[in-house]
């Protein structure tokens, strides 16, 4: 269904432990960047927090992130969101986010990464997406009806939601929404006593590449391989 790209049965080490502290803490000082310093008056924020927190990242730590990129210190939030876009082996299309401060040194790095696919010109693979605004929550009431919550909100659709912080007992959903509408439906989801666990905004695959076992195994090796990149955002394939 064209999510982003997870990784999935690598043995964690201190390196990949740090890589991923690394990214937690760059998206909290995007997201005060862009939303404010108060968790509760931006969603994506919260978000971004509860994950670090969920990552043992150090409460200091976060403190400070937000702190950086609301610009409450003498530091400056310089990280720019670039995209990249192209085709993953077998002819899979793939976006990339990239949060850099130094677009000189992440764009040869990533054509590299991409000579085992092919990277693609700004809008080449983009219509194979929808980009999109996506709240994934837990509700604590398992009669909760959250279509009429999605309604309520001003969502677009609501899909099934399953994760591992979502263990038996919690209802659990994903919210589509307009990008525009993203923090509002938050908001109001909130308001409605869902845990808000992600209020991001996504690349969702319109169709999947269908792939054979070996052919799968060759795209998650070049899709793990852009993740680990410590400028690599969120990588987003359209494969099954």
């Amino acid at each position: 269904m064209g999510a982003q790209w997870k990784q999935a049965g690598r043995e964690a080490n201190a390196q990949k432990k740090g890589q991923v502290v690394v990214k937690l803490v760059r998206e909290i000082m995007v997201a005060a960047k862009l939303g404010g310093p108060d968790p509760d008056l931006n969603a994506r924020l919260a978000a971004a927090v509860e994950k670090a927190k969920k990552a043992s990242v150090y409460r200091d730590t976060i403190e400070r992130a937000i702190k950086k990129g609301a610009g409450l210190d003498d530091e400056k939030v310089v990280y720019e969101l670039i995209t990249y876009e192209g085709f993953a082996p077998h002819k899979v299309p793939v976006i990339v986010e990239c949060l850099t401060d130094n677009r000189n040194r992440t764009a040869p790095e990533i054509r590299k990464l991409f000579q085992a696919g092919s990277l693609g010109q700004p809008g080449s693979v983009g219509f194979f997406f929808n980009h999109v605004g996506v709240v994934e929550a837990t509700h604590t009431d398992s009669a909760r009806d959250p279509e009429a919550d999605a309604i309520e909100a001003g969502a677009q659709e609501i899909e099934p939601f399953e994760t591992d912080e979502n263990p038996a007992g919690l209802k659990g959903a994903r919210f589509i929404t307009e990008i525009k509408d993203l923090d509002a439906v938050s908001k109001a989801l909130k308001a409605s006593g869902w845990n808000i666990l992600a209020a991001e905004i996504r690349y969702l695959a319109k169709n999947a590449t269908a792939l054979s076992e070996a052919q799968g195994k060759e795209v998650a090796d070049f899709l793990n391989a852009l993740d680990d990149h410590d400028d690599v955002h969120r990588v987003y394939a359209a494969m099954k």
